[in-house]
C-alpha cells in the first residue's frame, strides 16, 4: 500500500471520522500515536517510522505532534468540532481563495461558506489559490478583502502550515481575479 494512501486515511481519521478505527480526539484535535497506529494498523501498513515520514514530508504540511510525540493532530480542515488553538491574527489587506468554476454561482449567492469543515480556507498568493482550485476542475481565484473584513469586525486565524481560516466570506468581500 502505498504512502499517499496511508497519508490521506490519515487524513480522514484525523480531520473527520476518527471513530473509523476506534479512536477520540480530545478538545484540541489530538490523537494518542499509540492508539492511532493500533488503530490504523488494522487496515494500513503504518508504524511510528511511517508516521514520522508522513508528517515530515507531507507537502502541506497536514500534521504535527506534540513535543515528545506522543500525540498527533491534523492542523485544520477539520469537519468535527475541534479547537487547534489557532492564533487570532491580522490578516493583510488581501488573501485568495480558489476553486472549481462550477462552484462559481453558488459563491456569487452565498459568498465563501465553510460547508462541511469549520473555516473557509483562503491563500497568502494567488497562485497557491490558483492551484488549489485546480483541484477541483477548471480553476478560479478569488481576491478577498481582508483587511476590509477584519475592520468590520470578521475574525481571522493562520494555521501553522501558513493556511488563513475565517467562518465565512460574504460576496461583498470577493472580486473574481480573472488573472490566475
Amino acid at each position: 500500500m502505498s504512502l499517499t494512501r496511508t497519508s490521506r486515511f490519515l487524513s480522514m481519521i484525523l480531520r473527520h471520522r476518527p471513530e473509523v478505527i476506534g479512536i477520540a480526539l480530545d478538545e484540541h484535535g489530538w490523537a494518542d500515536v499509540q492508539e492511532l497506529l493500533l488503530g490504523m494498523k488494522r487496515t494500513h501498513p503504518i508504524d511510528m517510522d511511517i508516521l514520522e515520514e508522513i508528517v515530515r514530508t507531507d507537502n502541506k504540511q497536514r500534521y504535527s505532534f506534540n513535543e515528545d510525540k506522543t500525540k498527533i493532530r491534523a492542523n485544520q480542515g477539520h469537519s468535527i468540532p475541534v479547537d487547534v488553538e489557532l492564533p487570532l491574527v491580522e490578516p493583510p489587506e488581501y488573501l485568495w481563495h480558489g476553486t472549481g468554476e462550477k462552484y462559481v454561482e453558488s459563491i456569487g449567492e452565498q459568498g465563501l461558506i465553510a460547508k462541511s469543515r469549520l473555516y473557509v480556507h483562503l491563500s497568502a498568493d494567488r497562485e497557491t489559490a490558483r492551484i488549489v482550485g485546480a483541484r477541483h476542475g477548471r480553476p478560479v481565484v478569488y481576491r478577498v478583502q481582508t483587511g476590509q473584513m477584519q475592520k468590520d469586525g470578521f475574525l481571522f486565524y493562520r494555521s501553522v502550515n501558513g493556511v488563513w481560516l475565517t467562518k465565512q466570506v460574504p460576496v461583498r468581500y470577493l472580486e473574481r481575479d480573472d488573472e490566475a
